[in-house]
């Protein structure tokens, strides 16, 4: 009896450090929403895989989407750069997220009027079609 036991928390144990050692998977689309200036709005991000690469893309509801830039994954947050158009101006908005699963929170960053602006945004991942 105690050999099963021991048996069971070692597999247990290994069980646990490798599922620490996995690599958070960003690969999918995502439906984010946040909130500037008291709006609430939304874009979607779309990540993939391209060779050993991440590439990726971002689109809102008023613009087309536009490709990541300085995508970067390390341990379980993103990072990565969108121009965001608006009106006749061009905002680079820089995105530290942390990937939990399916979901994703962090901040986005942007220089409006030359004052840097932090805002929250969260985001999950859309089901695969099976």
């Amino acid at each position: 009896m105690k050999a099963i036991l021991s048996a069971a928390m070692v597999l247990g144990l290994c069980g646990l450090a490798g599922a620490r050692d996995e690599k958070a998977n960003p690969v999918g689309t995502w439906q984010c929403e946040y909130e500037i200036g008291g709006q609430k709005r939304t874009s979607t991000l779309t990540l993939k895989k391209d060779g050993d690469k991440l590439a990726g893309t971002m689109s809102w509801p008023d613009q087309k989407e536009t490709n990541l830039k300085d995508l970067k994954l390390k341990d379980d947050t993103l990072t990565f750069s969108a121009v965001r158009k608006f009106m006749d101006n061009e905002i680079t908005v820089e995105y530290k997220l942390t990937l939990d699963g399916n979901q994703l929170k962090g901040k986005g960053a942007a220089e409006f009027g030359g004052q840097k602006q932090e805002f929250d945004i969260e985001g999950k991942r859309e089901k695969k079609d099976k």
